[in-house]
């Protein structure tokens, strides 16, 4: 599948949020193995035709899944590809045992079959984290927090003399939190500064540890969306308009055994968009026939407005006789079916059952369902005690903190942080007000339908497709306008410069012997087998014309011929010596040199505050970017061509990996059968390498090299054989690598002795040198400490900063700075970046000169390269 050719690394990174997503919102039901158990919006964000960004809205995830899964159902899917995929070691760490006994998965686990494939998910769903952007330790977080829920399902009450809870005996080692676990058995609070301490019942502890599963998951799976959106967030000017593609991918109309408020909520969401559908299709196609002036028949249609109005009508409505008992401690599932009964009993589209149990009946348009209302307003709260909140606030997991910290928005998702410090007038949402499960799903809904209601729909759907088609054969299917038409059935008329007006339309409509269409003010209205008419007619035109090519005609008579014009004569230039020309550049501002940054930006500040000054300055800024990039890619093809000359007889297979020059990361040059190739490998944010276009990511470079030795690089399928050396005067391509795919451990504060820094040496860095050194070469490397991975532009930098020299053995730091252990790494100096684009003109005019010389000697240069160095800074 193909996004966009632009940009092949963000192509990919929204392709892997799909498989993210699916390992914490699916999970298998009884129609569906893979059933989604959430709705999201995805926005794919355009210009001129090339991917920018993308952004998901997630809605009502069933998080009741995760503390019951009814008969023939399991939990989410992310719970059995971590316990299949992880290693004994992580195990360990996390505290995972047996899969069976954990009570949240219902004591199920599955066959050889099912746990190998779980545990091949759970390597796509770290791949797909990898990809998009997610660091070590937020996957480490996430998957502690998972193994928490499960040791949490785990936990059981007993009675005790004093009629108190207690966690039981066998239970008592799932989790250490002394703390959680005695805020599940009682609540305390504070009023008038005297501590009132308030015992659980055994439903209550049951209700609160449920509680504290469902909204952890909860929060973790939109934390995962919010993390999502920030990494793929467009990276573009906030002047640049965007154009959008929005896909819905909603749960459809449910309608099982035992239906609970999940099941209303989504069913609500369906009558929603059935709503929106009945007003496109028909309310709107309507209104446009009588725009146009065309007579029809009234389309009789199914409304189901009034069903929306007993679930969604205020003060009176279902969700807000729910929300009114949920704020009511003692009110139970019952007194709420009960009000229900009463409210509603005279409406036809609500039935009331006659049972023990609470429930009821609504007639959908789909159908009738009847719901449970156990749980309902336990679900709709969706609440945790005060301090329990606390608790997670203050942990030692880093995520665990953020979770529960994090400002919750109308609709119930994390709010990001920028939102946080920005918020909209109109979407002030004061957090210390709880609002119910019920009120978030309705806000949300109303969110997505104004979303929907100003943009121009396609619909994929199976629900109500007889009604569809029978609308749709009933009506005008094809509304060509005027000019449309007269452009595609001109040649029915067989007459040359045919306007495009309503008359020609007319004429070319009488030739024919179609009937049943319509003429508007604007458009033409046809039924659905009208334009299989006109092509056929179209076709009966292009057998003619066959006909007629094929039958002989006289050679036509030939014209005299004409004298061919004389060139005039050129005046004749004296001779002068053929100089190389030196290319410069178009326009004066182009002479800036790329490095004087703060100079042109102390210009750009003076122009935003003139009049008209923010358009120059932008202008400015846009040529000068122009001009670095050229200056870049100048000094790129140099490198590119010495990489191709040490690969002219190399074999099929052989590769080398240098830094990149046109852009921060490496370029992967591959020898091919034809030609070389080259692959830029990029450096993420989480310190994963990904060549642009995979959808792989690696923690290192030798991890990279061998993966694809062993899978071939598309789209040709390319295998890695043989590393590529350098045997030349100086060091070789690679010594850039040096320390660069190890991440060092930040200073901490402790300190380690010195003899032992110098005596470890890393093993990314011995794998690189044995890997990219050439056949015969000892690789005797100096004992070191690698620095902290860098970006390649901070590591220029601090070359130019140390004044072009290296360091020698022994040398000491400026004064002040206590600098120990800094040695020669006798490192290549770097591809040449000149502080002037002159300096490089001058360069490519002797190299010119040298090749017309003939001469075999290396073009001098008054320019002398800075030479890389680096420094580690000893606690």
């Amino acid at each position: 599948m193909e996004l966009c050719r632009a940009n092949s690394q963000l192509e990919q990174q929204i392709l892997q949020v799909n498989p993210l997503l699916e390992a914490f919102g699916n999970a298998q039901t009884v129609m569906n193995d893979n059933s989604s158990r959430f709705g999201k919006y995805i926005q794919l964000r355009f210009h001129n035709s090339s991917v920018k960004g993308a952004k998901i809205n997630e809605y009502l995830l069933e998080k009741s899944r995760v503390v019951h899964q009814d008969e023939g159902e399991r939990n989410f899917h992310i719970f059995y590809c971590m316990l299949a995929g992880i290693s004994p070691d992580d195990k360990d760490m996390y505290g995972l045992l047996d899969p069976t006994q954990y009570r949240y998965l219902n004591g199920r686990y599955g066959s050889e079959d099912i746990v190998r494939k779980w545990g091949e998910k759970y390597s796509e769903v770290c791949n797909a984290m990898d990809m998009v952007g997610f660091e070590e330790q937020e996957k480490v977080d996430m998957m502690t927090i998972l193994a928490g829920i499960l040791s949490l399902g785990n936990i059981m009450f007993e009675p005790t003399e004093t009629d108190a809870l207690r966690v039981t005996g066998k239970s008592m080692g799932w989790l250490k939190a002394t703390a959680l676990l005695r805020s599940l058995t009682c609540t305390l609070s504070v009023t008038r500064g005297e501590a009132i301490r308030r015992l659980h019942n055994q439903q209550q502890a049951e209700d609160a540890r449920d509680s504290i599963a469902k909204v952890a998951y909860g929060r973790v799976f939109g934390w995962i969306v919010r993390k999502v959106n920030e990494l793929l967030a467009p990276n573009v000017d906030i002047d640049v308009e965007l154009n959008e593609i929005g896909i819905l991918d909603i749960f459809g109309f449910e309608n099982f055994a035992v239906n609970r408020f999940e099941q209303l909520c989504i069913n609500l969401a369906n009558e929603q968009l059935q709503y929106f559908f009945n007003h496109h299709i028909f309310l709107m196609e309507q209104n446009e026939y009588k725009e146009e002036g065309i007579e029809w028949e009234t389309i009789s249609f199914k409304d189901n407005k009034p069903i929306l109005d007993l679930i969604l009508t205020k003060p009176i409505g279902l969700l807000s006789l729910l929300d009114e008992q949920s704020a009511f401690p003692q009110a139970s599932d019952r007194d709420f079916v009960d009000k229900l009964n009463s409210k509603f009993k005279s409406s036809p589209h609500y039935e009331v059952v006659r049972s023990r149990s609470p429930l009821f009946t609504v007639v959908h348009y789909a159908g009738k369902v009847q719901y449970n209302g156990v749980g309902f307003l336990e679900m709709n709260r969706d609440t945790i005690p005060a301090s329990i909140r606390d608790l997670f606030i203050n942990s030692v997991t880093p995520l665990l903190s953020v979770l529960f910290a994090a400002t919750i928005s109308r609709t119930g998702t994390l709010m990001p942080r920028k939102a946080k410090l920005m918020q909209k007038a109109d979407d002030n949402f004061n957090s210390t007000r709880k609002q119910s499960v019920g009120a978030q799903f309705k806000h949300s809904l109303a969110v997505l339908m104004e979303k929907m209601f100003v943009a121009s729909p396609h619909f994929l759907r199976y629900n109500g497709l007889l009604e569809t088609i029978r609308i749709r054969r009933d009506g005008f299917s094809w509304r060509p306008s005027f000019k449309e038409f007269a452009q595609r059935y001109n040649i029915l008329l067989i007459k040359p410069d045919l306007p495009l007006t309503k008359e020609s339309c007319m004429s070319i409509l009488n030739t024919t012997e179609i009937h049943g269409w319509k003429c508007g003010s604007s458009r033409l209205f046809f039924k659905y087998w009208h334009q299989e008419e006109l092509a056929r007619l179209l076709e009966r035109l292009g057998k003619a014309a066959l006909v007629i090519q094929k039958r002989p005609v006289s050679p036509p008579v030939p014209l005299p011929r004409r004298k061919k014009p004389q060139p005039r004569p050129r005046s004749i230039l004296p001779t002068a010596a053929h100089l190389a020309p030196v290319p410069r550049p178009r326009n004066k501002q182009f002479e800036a040199t790329p490095f004087d940054n703060l100079e042109v930006h102390c210009e750009l500040a003076e122009l935003v505050g003139q009049a008209w000054g923010e358009e120059r300055a932008r202008e400015r800024s846009k040529k000068r970017r122009n001009n670095i990039r050229w200056f870049k890619e100048t000094q790129a093809r140099k490198v590119v061509r010495n990489a191709e000359d040490l690969m002219t007889d190399k074999p099929v297979g052989c590769f080398l990996i240098r830094v990149g020059q046109s852009r921060e990361g490496y370029t992967l040059t591959y020898k091919g059968a034809n030609r070389c190739r080259h692959y830029m490998i990029e450096m993420q944010s989480n310190g994963k390498y990904v060549i642009l276009g995979e959808d792989k990511a690696h923690p290192s470079l030798p991890d990279l090299v061998q993966h694809y030795s062993r899978v071939g690089i598309k789209p040709f399928n390319e295998l890695l054989t043989t590393s590529c050396g350098q045997t030349c005067d100086q060091n070789t391509d690679y010594e850039d690598l040096k320390g660069l795919d190890h991440l060092a451990v930040a200073d901490c504060g402790s300190t380690k002795s010195g003899e032992e820094g110098e005596s470890s040496l890393d093993p990314a860095h011995l794998e690189l040198q044995r890997l990219f050194l050439p056949q015969g070469q000892n690789p005797d490397l100096e004992a070191q400490s690698p620095p902290v991975l860098r970006r390649i532009s901070d590591r220029r930098h601090r070359a130019e900063a140390g004044g072009g020299g290296r360091l020698r053995d022994g040398e000491r730091g400026r004064a002040g700075e206590d600098e120990e252990g800094e040695r020669d790494h006798k490192s290549r100096p770097f591809p040449r970046l000149y502080p002037s684009i002159r300096l490089a003109m001058r360069e490519i005019q002797q190299i010119q000169q040298h090749f017309s010389d003939g001469q075999e000697q290396s073009p001098t240069v008054s320019h002398s390269p800075p030479k890389p160095f680096w420094r580690r800074k000893e606690s």
